[in-house]
């Protein structure tokens, strides 16, 4: 992972993108600040709204200088998609083919503006989880929130800009605890929810109790950061915790006593791994153009993913356990099948970046892949990924989730006028629930 610490996304577009600065040079004093206040007091919007036309992020195109056909063919042109390697992404491009629009998977419910998800590092955009169709916790500057779409209430579960310390005693845990930690990816499940760090540092909080069970800092590397969490069930049942360092390391934790149970090294910074469903298999990904499936139970290399053409920050398993897929900063998705991995399956381009983070349904029927900034796409996996949703919007992405029972889509949009959460829900074929939902 590249060590540019807090690069603001921002950065990486032009300055005048009018979502952060709305042009008032036509105004004066007093009449200038109302435009601003017009322009900026963004509201909430419901499907209803949507449905007669308002943006679904409330932005007020009708008393802007641009359409929002024409603002986003000028995102199109401008935003600069952010590369290891130089040119991976104009390579893939030429052996590409865009998979067709038109699916329509899930529709949009709601789009909250309490709720103003932040990203620390540029890369790492797995900071939204939901654990039911209606919690959602996301990261939003020094503090983990908790959303409730039902109540609308929006509450802080752990705020990291003091100190936090552990009330539970483990060997191993640090008790001192840590002061201002910087959060840099996040994973929640059940009724645990893990943090991790800009210096390596692991939080671990059980939801249904008070304080914070565990801390640990992973390594004391000076490259430590915590670039991925991922929580699942170990094959007695038991719940495990993997994290994956820049120091090269991947680390197994129990959460029984949270004893760290392995620590793999590789030879290069590893930014994601994922789990396979029977356990057989980790992915590994990383500052590599190789990914890597490796024995959970020893490390050891089974096979190795050539085709990428620059660093992976994403992987993913479906349920079906013979097919996963891998995101790059050469802005493609690639569906492989341990079978025949010589060749992946599928090449499934993005508009604009990297491929930051993938999501399977946990029904294997979608595959969310989730850009930078401004596009989330939903592929049919039953239609070989030949059939996708296109959910577009303007701003940075935290993250995507699906609610574990596939029915409820969250996104978290980064930015500095339009910061918000994004529900979308899965559209079934008996209408009347939706009247029953809008009335």
């Amino acid at each position: 992972m590249s060590n540019h610490d807090h690069m603001n996304p921002f950065d990486q577009m032009d300055e005048d993108d009018f979502l952060d600065e709305p042009d008032y040079q036509n105004h004066a004093g007093d009449a200038a600040l109302d435009e601003y206040e017009m322009l900026t007091k963004v509201t909430d919007t419901s499907a209803a709204q949507a449905r007669k036309g308002k943006d679904i992020q409330g932005i007020p195109w009708e008393r802007l200088n641009i359409s929002r056909e024409r603002y986003r063919l000028t995102r199109l042109e401008q935003y600069r998609n952010f590369e290891n390697i130089l040119t991976s992404g104009d390579a893939v491009d030429k052996e590409c083919k865009q998979m067709e629009k038109g699916g329509n998977f899930y529709e949009f419910f709601y789009n909250t503006r309490m709720v103003k998800p932040t990203i620390l590092h540029f890369q790492l955009r797995n900071l939204v989880w939901a654990t039911s169709k209606h919690d959602v916790y996301l990261v939003s500057n020094y503090s983990v929130n908790h959303w409730s779409s039902t109540s609308g209430i929006l509450s802080e579960i752990i705020n990291f800009a003091g100190h936090v310390a552990p009330t539970e005693k483990y060997a191993g845990n640090l008790l001192e605890g840590f002061s201002q930690t910087q959060i840099s990816t996040l994973a929640v499940k059940d009724k645990l929810l893990v943090a991790g760090g800009f210096q390596g540092e692991l939080t671990c909080k059980r939801l249904d109790q008070k304080g914070v069970s565990f801390c640990t800092r992973t390594t004391h590397d000076d490259n430590a950061i915590t670039n991925a969490i991922e929580i699942y069930d170990s094959l007695s049942g038991a719940t495990h915790i993997i994290a994956s360092n820049n120091d090269c390391g991947v680390r197994e934790y129990d959460t029984e006593r949270f004893q760290l149970l392995n620590n793999f090294q590789f030879s290069w910074p590893v930014n994601h791994t994922s789990i396979s469903p029977d356990r057989k298999l980790m992915t590994v990904v990383g500052d590599n153009l190789d990914g890597l499936l490796v024995d959970p139970q020893n490390g050891k290399t089974v096979a190795t993913l050539v085709g990428h053409r620059d660093y992976s920050f994403a992987s993913a398993w479906h349920p079906d356990g013979c097919t996963f897929a891998t995101g790059n900063q050469d802005k493609t998705c690639r569906v492989w099948d341990v079978r025949h991995l010589s060749s992946p399956v599928a090449i499934l381009k993005g508009n604009l970046g990297a491929t930051r983070s993938i999501r399977f349904s946990s029904d294997g029927q979608y595959m969310v892949v989730a850009e930078p900034a401004d596009f989330v796409h939903v592929y049919s996996t039953k239609a070989d990924y030949k059939k996708r949703q296109e959910i577009d919007f303007f701003g940075e992405i935290s993250g995507v989730c699906l609610s574990p029972d596939d029915e409820c889509m969250y996104i978290g949009i980064w930015d500095r006028t339009y910061a918000s959460l994004l529900q979308y829900n899965r559209k079934h074929q008996y209408q009347y629930l939706d009247a029953y939902y809008s009335s």
